[in-house]
């Protein structure tokens, strides 16, 4: 008997452990000062983005791919190509991101080592554009 083999999505707890990730992170963009330039980039309601990064991260991680259905042809690089991602905001996402991770007590998990590393590698990509450091 052959077993199916888990994906990122189920190894990390499933859409539930992704939207507290989620959640933990814009609470912490929207009320820690270290993070303000990050918020500033960002509409006064949350809630859309939360709804988005939640649905993106569930299709990307292995999971439902309703996001994907949803927003064909966009990708996250793509969909913050308008945006002025210095590398300043970056490492405040990355830094954000990270901590909301550690705060679900996920930083360790392999899945969640994996993400970050991506994410990281994701958020320098965007700022990569710009030449100067803020």
């Amino acid at each position: 008997m052959q077993e199916t083999a888990l994906t990122p999505f189920d190894r990390i707890g499933g859409r539930t452990a992704i939207a507290r990730i989620v959640d933990r992170f814009y609470d912490l963009m929207d009320g820690e000062p270290r993070f303000a330039a990050l918020r500033a980039m960002h509409g006064a309601d949350l809630g859309p983005m939360r709804h988005s990064l939640t649905g993106f991260l569930t299709g990307w991680a292995g999971g439902p791919r309703d996001w994907f259905e949803q927003n064909p042809d966009k990708c996250m690089m793509s969909a913050h190509g308008g945006l002025p991602i210095t590398p300043k905001t970056a490492a405040q996402w990355i830094e954000a991101m990270a901590a909301a991770f550690a705060d679900c007590g996920l930083a360790d998990h392999p899945v969640g080592v994996l993400m970050m590393d991506r994410f990281k590698m994701m958020a320098r990509g965007m700022a990569g554009n710009h030449t100067t450091a803020d």
